[in-house]
């Protein structure tokens, strides 16, 4: 992949598969499967995070100089959804699928409005303000 938004739309995809096997295991009352996949999209998830926090966004920042701009928006979101993770995971303890399929759906909307900015905007920025480092990036986040 050449550039950062082919990279990161691709990460989204596989954690939205991953959540939807999460949800479908706790749909169905398989509780281990289900904490299982969701384990592995919380890991997923985290370490998206991660890729942008600490690399595409700061770089971004530095770039254009605006450090209040859409990446402090996407942190802010990052951090609604991180409460619903652990809202998620304590309906996983206690194996309350009301709860947590409520919880989906909640995550679900946030994510996909989070993705679209990103996807639609954010990342396609980055594409064009970090053309030049863009091999180094994405050589750092393992693309």
């Amino acid at each position: 992949m050449d550039h950062i938004s082919d990279f990161m739309t691709s990460n989204h995809h596989a954690c939205d598969e991953l959540f939807a096997s999460a949800e479908e295991s706790v749909g169905n009352g398989n509780w281990a499967k289900g904490n299982s996949e969701f384990g592995a999209f919380l890991a997923a998830m985290k370490h998206h995070f991660t890729i942008e926090e600490e690399v595409l966004f700061p770089a971004f920042d530095e770039k254009t100089g605006m450090d209040m701009g859409p990446t402090f928006v996407m942190r802010s979101e990052h951090r609604q959804m991180e409460k619903v993770f652990g809202d998620m995971q304590q309906a996983l303890a206690a194996q309350d699928s009301d709860g947590y399929l409520g919880l989906s759906e909640t995550l679900l909307m946030l994510m996909q409005q989070h993705n679209m900015k990103e996807e639609q905007m954010l990342y396609r920025m980055m594409d064009q303000q970090l053309a030049e480092e863009t091999p180094a990036l994405l050589k750092q986040i393992g693309a």
